[in-house]
């Protein structure tokens, strides 16, 4: 695996695909997300982000690209559910994962595990692994940056309590993170067009994670077909 400047180097200024489906939803399958990683490589990605275990390991046999790997899981004792737990860190890490994803807000991991608890065991016990933080706000990545991140990125803003009403993308949070922070900031969270994402890089961000608007074809029909003129009632 390349040493860690040379991924952060990597990934500077440049698109990150984020290829990922749930349970729930028609593309959720590792061999389709394996294609649409691929389909991104050769689009000019130069990072993927993916979900779960088998998508990353999948993903990682065909792809020369590094891979932010996270796993999404619902615990009953709390809201964190972007790789919650240092058993979903190891698993990633066992599957290759060259840096991984996990929440990096105030609140509270299953077991009533503080972040800085869990970040500082995991990263004692895989040194040689880059560590994306997830945050919502300008003080998560305060706090992201005081424990040892690689990474800090705008990925839960618009998704916790006292974010809910923020418009997406942030780019005021971008360029606060960017200007006041020493780590290097990858942009996440509601950029749709090509235009965005160049604003958000002119923030001063390290590189920028697209994925709903690139990989996620019923959110991209449902926005095309909200732009449908209204219908005039037949006479």
């Amino acid at each position: 695996m390349p040493g860690k400047e040379a991924i952060l180097s990597q990934l500077r200024g440049g698109l990150i695909v984020s290829c990922q489906a749930l349970p729930n939803e028609p593309l959720h399958s590792p061999f389709i997300m394996r294609c649409m990683a691929q389909a991104a490589m050769e689009g000019g990605a130069v990072g993927i982000r993916a979900n779960s275990v088998v998508d990353v390991e999948e993903i990682l046999k065909y792809v020369n690209l590094p891979v932010i790997g996270l796993i999404k899981k619902e615990y009953p004792d709390s809201d964190v559910y972007i790789t919650p737990t240092c058993d979903e860190v190891g698993a990633l890490v066992s599957a290759g994962a060259h840096i991984i994803a996990m929440d990096a807000t105030s609140r509270v991991h299953p077991g009533g595990i503080r972040l800085d608890e869990m970040f500082h065991a995991i990263k004692d016990k895989y040194p040689e692994t880059l560590f994306m933080a997830d945050c919502a706000t300008f003080e998560d990545g305060q706090r992201a940056e005081s424990l040892g991140f690689d990474l800090i990125g705008t990925t839960l803003c618009g998704y916790t309590p006292e974010t809910r009403d923020e418009t997406l993308p942030n780019f005021t949070l971008m360029r606060k993170l960017a200007e006041e922070l020493n780590t290097p900031i990858v942009a996440e969270g509601g950029i749709w067009s090509p235009e965005q994402m160049r604003e958000a890089f002119l923030q001063g961000i390290h590189c920028c994670v697209v994925g709903t608007a690139i990989t996620r074809p019923q959110e991209i029909t449902k926005r095309y077909v909200s732009h449908i003129p209204e219908r005039k009632p037949e006479l």
